[in-house]
Formats: C-alpha cells, structure tokens, sequence
C-alpha cells in the first residue's frame, strides 16, 4: 500500500458553535461523579465514564465522522503505550517518504502527527498525509461509520497497574497547568475510584474488553497488541504492524537494517530526548500539556515505586474477575 497516495480522512477542522453547544446541554443531564480532579466531574454515558471536554468532540465524530476504508485507527485506553504506537506506526507508513533526518517526529510531537478523532484536532494540512487516525474511544463508541466502512483497528493494551499510576501522573501535571484552585485527588484515592471504574474512558477492563471481542470476531480487520509483549519483542510487532497495514517490509529493507532503525529511532530514549520533545507544549482546552508529559518512564512494572503489593493484588483480581471467561489475561 502506498500511503502517501491515499485521500486523508473526511473531517472537520473545527466543530461549530451550535454543535458544541448541543453536546454540552446533553452532557450536562448525564449521571455525574467526583472525578480526580476536584474541579471536574465524571459523567457516565452509555456504560463509559468520560470528562466533558473528551465527551463532546466524541460525540460530534459520532454523529460527523466518514472515513475512508483505507483509514487505520490506532485504538487505546488511555496511558497505555500510545504516543509509541503512533511513532511506530507514523515511521512505518512513512518509511518511503522519511528517514531518521528528515521525520516530522524529529520535529512534532507524535501526537500531531497522527490527530485524535475525538479531541477537534483533524489535520487541516495541504496536500496528502498518511491515513492514521487515533482514538481513546471504547470500541462501542467509535463512529459507526467506522465500522460499516471496513476501517482496520490496531489495539493497545497495557498491565493496568501500570496503566493507572501512568494516568495519575499524567493527570497531575494536566492538572497543575490548569489555571483554578484544586489538586489532583491522592494516589491512593485515585486507586480506589479506578477500581470502581470510575476513571477516564473507565471501566478500563470494559475499554479491553470491548476491542478484545471484537478482535475475536473480526481478526482480519482488528489487530490486539499488549504493550509487555511490544517491549519484549519489539521487531515483531513492527513486523506485524508493517504487514496489517498493508506494508511489509521487503528482504532488502530488512537487510540494510530498516526495521532495527525504526526501533531505534522510535524508542523512547530517543524520542524523549528530541527537543520538542522536551521542550514544546500542546494546548487542550483551557489548560496546556508539556511534551515531556508524554514521555515519562515507559518501563513495566513502574507501579511498584507507587503502590503497595496488596494495592497491586486487589487490582489483578478485579481484572482477573472482570476478563473471567475472555480468554485474555494480564
């Protein structure tokens, strides 16, 4: 498949003022709960729990969203491997475009270089770009327009002890950087509500759970990948990512090296030491997200300089007992 070839996603730059007001006053009648942040409350829909400022631009996609059926969608929860999985994924479609020198990710954070469909922040760049899109949507919340297209799904998953203590901190520097009075709920009560499944994108074993069905189902168009297994072997899964996108890398491509190099490039040693990387900065909203937030440690088994061995006990058997009967385990 030739990427640079094919049509970007149809989509919207901007969602109109009548819109968004439409999706608050729904929003604004749905069950809601203390959150993490103490300014900002939860509100649940359809099963799922969701910050406002993540739900509407959901909801717009929902109603607005028409891919192409050549589109790929780089599906996860939230703090599970996916500013990885974007440079993987944007290095390897873009290989016959880019080398080391010459990537867009020496220069842009990796989450603008593949946009979030529900966060508004469709590409409005000239001329084609690689048909990646990403998502912190549960997988019956994506548009259905997605699915009835024949899109391919790639899923990342990730140990949630890891996957929470990596949230909790990410939250902590949104939070710090969001003018108003307020912290971040401790730790320890973040857990608690995290076990109850009241976090964002929450239940996390619903989010897994939904796309491992559905990968189960549809395993030609759904690809279910766990972060321990891409750190463990990582040239396998770019290997496989390569051939589900449609792009296998050739035998001369594997002898000059090409795969080692992408892996190199795309670790986090590297990417977090480029200077946008350390230096640059997103605006979300009424707050802003440093790059670094993104590039905290990456490491597996983190959660144990941050919670005890019963926290990470109790937590493995709530995901023991939710995915009972799945066939998938942690």
């Amino acid at each position: 498949m030739e990427f640079s070839s094919l049509s970007k996603p149809i989509v919207e730059s901007n969602i109109s003022t009548e819109a968004l007001q439409k999706y608050k006053e729904e929003i604004s009648t749905l069950p809601k709960e203390d959150g993490w942040s103490p300014l900002i409350h939860l509100c649940l829909y359809k099963g799922f729990w969701f910050y406002p400022y993540f739900l509407e631009g959901a909801m717009y996609a929902q109603d607005h969203f028409q891919p192409q059926p050549s589109d790929i969608f780089l599906c996860s929860a939230m703090k599970t491997g996916c500013t990885w999985l974007k440079s993987l994924s944007f290095a390897i479609a873009t290989r016959g475009q880019y080398d080391d020198s010459t990537s867009p990710l020496r220069t842009t954070v990796p989450h603008d270089c593949i946009p979030f469909l529900e966060y508004g922040e469709y590409s409005t760049a000239e001329g084609p770009r690689i048909p990646l899109v990403a998502s912190h949507l549960p997988y019956t919340f994506l548009p259905k327009s997605i699915i009835d297209s024949g899109c391919k799904i790639v899923y990342l998953c990730r140990d949630p002890k890891d996957t929470f203590v990596s949230m909790w901190h990410f939250f902590r520097k949104l939070e710090n950087n969001r003018p108003g009075e307020g912290d971040l709920v401790s730790i320890e009560e973040a857990f608690e509500l995290f076990c109850k499944g009241l976090s964002s994108h929450g239940p996390y074993w619903e989010h897994v759970l939904g796309y491992w069905k559905a990968s189960l189902e549809r395993p030609d168009k759904i690809l279910f990948l766990k972060y321990e297994d891409m750190t463990k072997d990582t040239e396998a899964c770019v290997k496989k990512l390569a051939e589900f996108f449609d792009c296998p890398f050739s035998l001369e491509e594997e002898r000059k090296g090409i795969v080692q190099a992408i892996i190199k490039f795309c670790s986090f040693e590297n990417l977090s030491n480029l200077d946008v990387n350390k230096t640059g900065k997103q605006v979300k909203k009424d707050a802003f997200v440093e790059n670094s937030a993104y590039f905290r440690k990456g490491k597996i088994g983190d959660w144990r300089n941050h919670l005890t061995a019963e926290m990470g006990a109790r937590l493995d058997n709530i995901m023991k007992e939710k995915l009972s009967g799945s066939g998938l385990t942690f």
